[in-house]
């Protein structure tokens, strides 16, 4: 089976959905979307020097991936258009306590992505 979501990684990339300025936002997260012309989903994370150290920020990022791959997993049968999200950590998203973080962040998001229309 193919992953639901694949990575962006160009900068090019990252400012095209920057520019479609259609984005949500809450104390953890900001997320940016814009519609592709691929058909699949891509995601892209942004998790600065100020949510962490490398070990929180490799945390945020890895709940996050597998928060939205779960997202979309359930939601792949209903949603045929591809969308490019980027998703920016905020400061809070680092002070997560490690019991019950997965839940908040994958709650976090999903709501998000409800609220800019993806899922």
């Amino acid at each position: 089976m193919r992953s639901p979501l694949s990575s962006i990684k160009k900068k090019q990339d990252f400012k095209r959905v920057y520019g479609r300025k259609k984005s949500a936002a809450n104390p953890l997260f900001v997320v940016y979307a814009a519609k592709n012309e691929l058909g699949e989903n891509r995601l892209g994370l942004s998790v600065s020097k100020k949510v962490g150290n490398a070990v929180v920020r490799n945390r945020i990022k890895r709940l996050v991936k597998e928060a939205c791959r779960l997202t979309f997993v359930q939601a792949s049968d209903t949603n045929s258009e591809g969308y490019d999200l980027v998703v920016i950590a905020r400061s809070p998203a680092g002070t997560l306590p490690r019991v019950g973080s997965f839940a908040i962040v994958s709650g976090s998001l999903s709501q998000l992505f409800s609220r800019l229309g993806v899922l």
